[in-house]
């Protein structure tokens, strides 16, 4: 369930004095689990939110992803503001589970109670000087680059010590923007998202609506096929164990004009992996994004990071010059983020919805990175992802702190709670794009002789 930014009310929803008393059992409420039908449960209580769902402030399709489930642990986890929230809840409440239906697991119950430690902890309380400190830091080397360019000219070193600092700004900003996102750092919502707009949008380029959109679904199901937009990968790449087989018999019963050869993945995906996808598919993707939401605020703010560049580097580059400089730099950065983004989650497990709980869902996608100075640094903190996933609100600074007692409930639970090296976590991401690619070779041929 996204976070929230605003009020979520509506004239034309049910009424819950009329409609709030009635019981359903799980067998009717998993059958509203369509785009335009779709019942949630949340602290046993039931709502329809077929209606009311594209006026989500996280959007409309993360709660189809919910659609005939409870999605008590995943609202918890998002939500900054739950007394304001429940507030509005009450327009789309149409009754309760039935009292025979009504069991929460030791796992839920566990997580709950983990989560009220960390409650108690003040973990949810960001640091002041840290989030300074990490804009500050993003501000300085933007304007470092400035200045070693207008100073010392346009030769090769200085133009590649600016281009150096430019990609440290840009990749230290899309881990810093993370965390205003995720509504993480101040108490007001509208504050987070200036923050947001700023760095996302004017420090970096992209589309913070964009991010919201599909991040939050990432975050709700992560790893789960067709629900995660992070696994949407099939026309270039096919990940984990499931979606291999399932290509290979879509490929062999509708025959592509093009076969992509899955089994050559891991070695094509150097060339337009880890190199591209800032500079090209998500540069496509965010424009395309604003404009066809009509989200004019963020195009706006989208539209300011290339009057600056072009207005600071066309006086001392040339305008294709300052394009040449921009594209460098995005490239640079787009391999610094796939790497570490791409090492949580793409070795782990990838499946269809197994309607798992928050713990058990969250490390069967996630892994983490090993700590230390220069790890926390180079992946925003995102080295912790299974605590950050499991309380995306969270300040990063403060996800450490809570490694301890995850893993310890995960061995309560017979979890697998996985901490790699840095360069390990690097090399699973071919190596179990090979494992993908091997096995769709062998089920696209098995398929063929079977039929």
């Amino acid at each position: 369930m996204g976070p929230h930014q605003g009020d979520v009310g509506g004239k034309d929803e049910p009424n819950l004095s009329s409609t709030g008393s009635s019981k359903y059992t799980w067998n009717e409420i998993r059958t509203h689990n369509t785009r335009h039908d779709k019942w949630i449960v949340i602290e046993g209580e039931v709502y329809n939110v077929s209606k009311w769902a594209y006026k989500h402030p996280g959007g409309s399709i993360v709660m189809t992803h919910y659609a005939g489930q409870d999605a008590t642990e995943a609202f918890m986890s998002f939500h900054t503001d739950l007394v304001l929230v429940r507030k509005y809840m009450k327009a789309v409440h149409i009754g309760s589970v039935h009292e025979d239906d009504r069991e929460v697991t030791p796992i839920e119950a566990d997580f709950k109670q983990l989560t009220q430690t960390a409650h108690k902890m003040d973990l949810f309380k960001p640091s002041a000087c840290f989030y300074i400190f990490m804009v500050g830091q993003i501000v300085g080397f933007e304007i470092l680059a400035y200045l070693i360019m207008s100073y010392y000219g346009t030769g090769w070193i200085p133009y590649l010590a600016a281009v150096a600092c430019y990609t440290i700004t840009q990749g230290q900003a899309s881990w810093t923007q993370h965390d205003f996102g995720h509504l993480s750092v101040f108490k007001s919502n509208w504050w987070n998202h200036q923050v947001h707009y700023f760095l996302m949008n004017h420090i970096k380029g992209a589309s913070g609506h964009w991010w919201r959109h599909l991040h939050n679904q990432h975050h709700a199901k992560p790893n789960v096929l067709d629900k995660d937009p992070d696994t949407r990968l099939n026309p270039l790449f096919v990940v984990g164990e499931e979606m291999p087989k399932k290509i290979a018999k879509e490929n062999r019963e509708q025959p592509p004009k093009w076969q992509v050869p899955y089994n050559l993945q891991e070695k094509y995906f150097w060339a337009i992996g880890p190199p591209l996808l800032f500079p090209l598919i998500f540069q496509i993707q965010v424009f395309r994004h604003s404009i066809t939401r009509r989200a004019w605020v963020d195009f706006a703010w989208l539209c300011s990071f290339y009057i600056k560049i072009f207005a600071l580097y066309s006086p001392m580059l040339g305008f294709f010059g300052a394009a040449k400089f921009y594209f460098f730099v995005r490239c640079l950065e787009s391999q610094w983020f796939v790497w570490v983004a791409q090492s949580n989650h793409v070795p782990m497990e990838i499946q269809s919805d197994q309607e798992r709980k928050w713990l058990s869902l969250q490390i069967h996608a996630t892994c983490n990175i090993e700590r230390g100075v220069f790890n926390d640094w180079f992946t925003g903190h995102l080295n912790q992802q299974i605590e950050h996933h499991l309380w995306p609100t969270m300040p990063r600074h403060n996800l450490h702190k809570m490694a301890p007692m995850v893993k310890s409930l995960c061995e309560k639970h017979g979890l697998n709670y996985v901490t790699k090296p840095l360069l390990k976590s690097f090399a699973d991401i071919p190596r179990s794009l090979k494992n993908a690619g091997d096995l769709w070779a062998l089920h696209y041929e098995a398929y063929g002789l079977n039929h």
